[in-house]
């Protein structure tokens, strides 16, 4: 009954692993091969005993020093051939797993994308991360040794077993007590300590979030002073990681001392009716030897499968939490309208509301609005108000909880996943550019756009002088953009976006960095595109919005105001309050 829980367990966690099998397919040569060159380097190794008696029994107590040198000859060529077995296993085993755990993660990544924001929410940045890096070379770790050793120690175990029945019955015996007892010491260990690696490969997911935040947010961690909080933070969380590992660890390093006993126990059992057996003439000296051997390869052959059931049990683990997140499937589904549709408004939400998973409560509530196609949207409100929730809506980042979406007269979930990304232009209010060229960057919404194109959307977007100053198109672009200013990145991300001359572009405060005379400037020449883009402007600015065809006013996720500048500064207090916070008593209407 003590194993009956890890049992299932186990039985369950290789159920899961299955689903990669299918990532083996166009490598099932190199995997069979493989472990069938290291099975022909353990039946030479198996042999090696019996030369060895030979020696003893006829070459040194026979006097043949011809013979001797016969059998050193065999055994320098039984480790030549040896070698060559174990160097063409160890190539088709690396070229099996590295080619497995390559498909795997593509196939794991390509996943990842077809999430929607609320999955990946669910699952966890750290997490995708640590499953896409440390739990794959784990696994791959895993299949190589697997296909080197799984076959090749069981097989030397018995092999040997079996030799020494040949040689002795009731030596034999001995080993029939000790192989068992071997197996376990050694599965036992393995299935106690399978769910604590699992265990703790997930506290690696959190301290990888904490390195990601602390690296990503070091200006804010300094400009606070909070460096010494964040270590302590960190080394609370490497800690319990620590203590996680020495646990699991502790277990998995009785499998050595344990293995080490019962087979020295079996040495000394072999050792003693061995001399007996040669003194009443029974058995050789060789021979005795040759058992001795075998009794030798057993040891180090469980000490190598020890140290792979170790292994295994990891890559099952992490197998296990890879295989979780290829079974998650989206929560987002498409419809198949891959044309827009031709209703007068652009955009209509009626009575939409959004709750993020496991949220006490909905972010945005009751909006209902409509947009012309060509109409210039504003939407402003307090940090926190619900702003980027009520636009995320509209490319369906998220979908409404409550209320519809419509997009040209049709529902969102109708049309297609591409023809939402064709229609719809986002700038994020984290500005993210990618390694590469500015040109790179650029095309990243429209592979095909030429030059002109290009410089059109950079001009539009006040950054032209940006791409000029940094020595054109071709200029370099780093990690992030951290060789560009954050206005200058904002820029380029606003011209990313129009060079896919979307239908409907939203701006999600991503203006911010921007001083008011640049801001005037974009905002003037987007007005000024060509085409009926229906153009959104989130921001906290009343200047960025005020001349809007319409305004949305929201306050605690709730539609508190809706119209134009003017009728807004008499009917909403709200917006007032923006307003006036901004421009104190200026009179700018």
């Amino acid at each position: 009954m003590a194993f009956a829980v890890p049992c299932v367990k186990y039985c369950y966690l290789v159920i899961i692993v299955k689903k990669l099998l299918k990532f083996f397919k166009g490598y099932g040569k190199e995997s069979i091969l493989g472990p069938l060159f290291k099975l022909f380097e353990a039946t030479l190794e198996l042999i090696v005993p019996l030369i060895i008696a030979s020696v003893i029994d006829k070459g040194i107590d026979g006097g043949d020093k011809t013979h001797i040198i016969n059998m050193c000859l065999l055994l320098v060529l039984l480790g030549v051939v040896g070698l060559g077995f174990s160097v063409t296993a160890q190539f088709f085993a690396a070229k099996a797993s590295v080619g497995f755990i390559t498909k795997t993660k593509a196939a794991l990544f390509s996943h990842i994308q077809t999430l929607s924001y609320s999955d990946i929410d669910e699952l966890g940045t750290s997490g995708l991360i640590t499953r896409l890096t440390s739990d794959a070379t784990r696994v791959q770790t895993g299949v190589n040794l697997t296909l080197r050793l799984l076959l090749r120690s069981p097989f030397v175990v018995f092999g040997a077993m079996i030799m020494a029945f040949t040689i002795d019955a009731s030596a034999g015996a001995d080993f029939a007590v000790v192989i068992p007892l071997l197996s376990i010491v050694v599965f036992g260990i393995m299935l106690i300590s399978m769910p604590l690696h699992k265990k703790t490969q997930t506290m690696v997911d959190t301290l990888l979030r904490k390195t990601r935040e602390n690296l990503s947010g070091v200006r804010v961690v300094r400009a606070f002073g909070k460096e010494e909080d964040e270590v302590r933070d960190y080394v609370s969380i490497n800690g319990e990681l620590t203590r996680g590992h020495r646990h699991v660890g502790a277990i998995s390093a009785l499998m050595n001392p344990l293995t080490y006993i019962i087979i020295n126990f079996g040495i000394l059992a072999l050792i003693y009716v061995g001399a007996l057996k040669v003194d009443s003439g029974n058995l050789t000296q060789g021979e005795v030897i040759a058992l001795y051997n075998y009794m030798s390869q057993i040891l180090i052959e469980l000490i190598k499968m020890s140290n792979l059931i170790i292994t295994i049990t990891k890559a099952l683990a992490s197998a296990s939490r890879i295989s979780a997140v290829l079974d998650t499937k989206t929560s987002q589904t498409f419809g198949e309208r891959e044309e827009q549709g031709n209703g007068e408004y652009s955009v209509e939400l009626s009575g939409a509301a959004l709750k993020y998973r496991r949220a006490a409560e909905n972010s945005v509530e009751g909006v209902s609005f409509k947009a012309k196609r060509g109409d210039v949207v504003g939407i402003i409100g307090g940090t926190g108000s619900g702003k980027s929730s009520l636009v995320s809506l509209i490319p369906r980042f998220y979908d409404a909880t409550e209320g519809e979406v419509k997009l040209f007269g049709h529902n969102a979930t109708e049309y297609t996943k591409g023809a939402l990304e064709k229609m719809i232009g986002v700038v994020p209010q984290g500005a993210v550019l990618f390694a590469g060229t500015i040109r790179e960057n650029m095309q990243f919404g429209n592979k095909s756009a030429s030059d002109e194109e290009i410089n059109e959307a950079l001009r539009a977007a006040q950054a032209l002088g940006v791409a000029e100053d940094k020595g054109g198109l071709d200029a370099r672009v780093e990690a992030g953009g951290k060789n560009f200013s954050g206005g200058q990145r904002q820029r380029l991300t606003i011209a990313r976006a129009l060079v896919k001359k979307p239908q409907i572009l939203i701006l999600d405060d991503s203006a911010s960095a921007l001083d008011f005379a640049t801001d005037a400037a974009l905002r003037r020449a987007l007005r000024e595109m060509d085409g009926e883009t229906t153009l959104f402007v989130v921001s906290q600015r009343a200047a960025s919005v005020m001349h809007a065809d319409t305004i949305i006013v929201l306050d605690d996720g709730q539609v508190v105001g809706q119209g134009r500048h003017d009728e807004l500064l008499d009917s909403c207090p709200v917006y007032r309050e923006i307003f006036d916070s901004q421009f104190k008593k200026e009179d700018v209407r």
